[in-house]
C-alpha cells in the first residue's frame, strides 16, 4: 500500500511538472512592435484588430495598455496601419474575388472595428458604380449554383437567402431569381418574408 501511494504521488508530481504552463512572456515596447510588424506582414489588419491582437500579450504587465497605444501610434506614423486604406483594399478584394455585395462587406468591416465614416467612404469608392444585380449574378456563377426548377420553392428560397447572406438586397435577389425563371408566387412569398424580417427588429 505504501509503495502504491508513493508511486501515485510521484506520478502526479511528475505530471504536474510536465504540464506546467510556461511563464508568460514579458514584452518591451520594441518587442511588441516587432510582434505587430510580423502580424501585419501576414495580412492587413485594422487598428482595432491590432489592438485585440496585442492586448492579451501584455495584459499581465502594468504598462501593457500604454505600450499597445504607443505601438499603434508608431505604426500609424509609419503608414503600416491605415484604416481608410485597409477598408478600401478589403472591400475591393471581397467584391472582385468573392463577388460579395455591399451589405456583407459593410458588416464585415464593422466587425473588424472600422469606423462608420471610413466604411462609407470605402463603399462609395468600391461599389459606387456597381450594378448590384449583375454582381449578384456573378456571385451565383462563382458558387456554381445549378439552374433552377421554376416550381422548386425550397431551391428558390435557398438561393434567395444565400444572396441575402452574401450582402445583396432582397430586391436584387428577387431580380436574379426572376431571371432564373422562378415561379411568380414563390418570388412574392420570398419578398414578403424578407420584408417581414426587415421590419421585425424595428417593432420589437
Amino acid at each position: 500500500m505504501d509503495l502504491t501511494f508513493r508511486f501515485l504521488y510521484a506520478f502526479r508530481y511528475t505530471s504536474a511538472v510536465a504540464f506546467k504552463r510556461p511563464a508568460r512572456k514579458d514584452y518591451t515596447e520594441e518587442s511588441l512592435y516587432e510582434y505587430a510588424i510580423g502580424a501585419l506582414g501576414r495580412r492587413m489588419r485594422s487598428v482595432a484588430e491590432m489592438k485585440r491582437l496585442m492586448r492579451p500579450k501584455v495584459a499581465h504587465q502594468e504598462d501593457g495598455d500604454r505600450m499597445v497605444e504607443a505601438v499603434i501610434e508608431r505604426l500609424k506614423q509609419q503608414k503600416y496601419l491605415n484604416d481608410a486604406r485597409y477598408a478600401e483594399t478589403y472591400s475591393n478584394n471581397r467584391k472582385e474575388n468573392q463577388k460579395f455585395g455591399r451589405l456583407r462587406v459593410t458588416t464585415d468591416l464593422k466587425a473588424r472595428g472600422v469606423h462608420g465614416d471610413v466604411i462609407d467612404a470605402a463603399m462609395k469608392t468600391t461599389y459606387g458604380d456597381t450594378d448590384e444585380v449583375e454582381l449578384a449574378k456573378k456571385f451565383v456563377q462563382r458558387k456554381r449554383i445549378k439552374p433552377l426548377d421554376p416550381k422548386d420553392q425550397k431551391a428558390a428560397a435557398r438561393i434567395f437567402r444565400t444572396l441575402l447572406r452574401a450582402g445583396f438586397s432582397s430586391r436584387s435577389a428577387y431580380r436574379v431569381l426572376n431571371g432564373m425563371k422562378a415561379d411568380a408566387e414563390i418570388l412574392a412569398a420570398l419578398e414578403a418574408e424578407a420584408a417581414e424580417a426587415t421590419e421585425t427588429p424595428e417593432n420589437e
